[in-house]
């Protein structure tokens, strides 16, 4: 919940991502990462709280080959967007509370993920966390 309601007050106390072009890439660049992930990621595996659902499985594909949450990527990338177009500082206060919330979220999610499938250690070692090559 405390995710969703760092986005909704970002994008409350923003003026929208349409007043910075670089502020529009960023937020597309986003969109399409949430948007192929979504692609590689069958309905039913989805999952917004950091809990594994029944029958999930791991997905390697896509986005999924690079980096291991690419969905929270996408949500820091089109929040950034919104916050690089009207920068302040609640804003950025905001933006970085966000991202500690799905940091964890995705270390909750990855001891999760270890207990679950023994392939997932070798995949942590030829993946990034949100940015492929870098984090």
């Amino acid at each position: 919940m405390l995710q969703f309601l760092l986005i909704g007050l970002i994008i409350l106390f923003s003026q929208g991502v349409l007043h910075s072009a670089p502020g529009i890439l960023v937020f597309l660049f986003g969109l399409s990462v949430g948007i192929w992930a979504l692609q590689h990621n069958r309905r039913g595996n989805f999952n917004i709280q950091p809990v594994l659902k029944e029958g999930c499985d791991l997905i390697m594909t896509g986005p999924y080959r690079y980096m291991r949450h690419p969905m929270y990527t996408s949500v820091i990338f089109m929040m950034l967007g919104i916050v690089i177009s009207t920068p302040a500082a609640l804003e950025w206060f905001f933006f970085f509370s966000l991202l500690l919330i799905l940091t964890l979220k995705a270390k909750r999610e990855e001891k999760l993920w270890c207990g679950h499938d023994v392939n997932y250690h070798e995949y942590q070692k030829h993946t990034k966390l949100f940015i492929p090559y870098i984090l």
